[in-house]
């Protein structure tokens, strides 16, 4: 994430509340271990660390799971609009939110979300810059 992004992010983020804010459960392992414990010295965060910042993450986000065999359709769709590579986990994020019935998804990355259609596209929002 780029170093402007930072500030809108935690404004966004500090303002949630597990009462009407959810996260795609298995977000929480993409943090820890594709990015908490892997950044590049020295900003790599311990195993412990990591765990910690999970818990403040799992305080403020009611957590959001697909069922067995909506992975498979999910990926089916994601297939066949031609998504490939780590845009996949973008397309299963989006079908929690749907599935939650979130009115708004934040995201810096709105490019991958746009083409998961219009139902994801509706609620695709970004963080505002200062």
């Amino acid at each position: 994430m780029p170093p402007a992004h930072h500030a809108p992010s935690l404004r966004l983020y500090t303002q949630c509340d597990p009462g009407i804010a959810c996260c795609a459960s298995h977000s929480l392992a993409e943090v820890y271990y594709s990015t908490l414990t892997r950044l590049p010295l020295p900003h790599r965060a311990t195993p412990d660390q990591a765990i910690e910042f999970l818990e403040n993450i799992h305080s403020r986000f009611r957590l959001v799971s697909l069922e067995g065999d909506d992975y498979p359709d999910c990926i089916r769709e994601a297939a066949a609009k031609r998504i490939s590579g780590g845009a996949i986990y973008d397309a299963l994020i989006a079908r929690c939110a749907v599935q939650a019935g979130a009115d708004e998804m934040f995201t810096w990355n709105t490019r991958h979300y746009q083409l998961l259609g219009a139902e994801v596209s509706k609620r695709i929002k970004s963080p505002v810059l200062d």
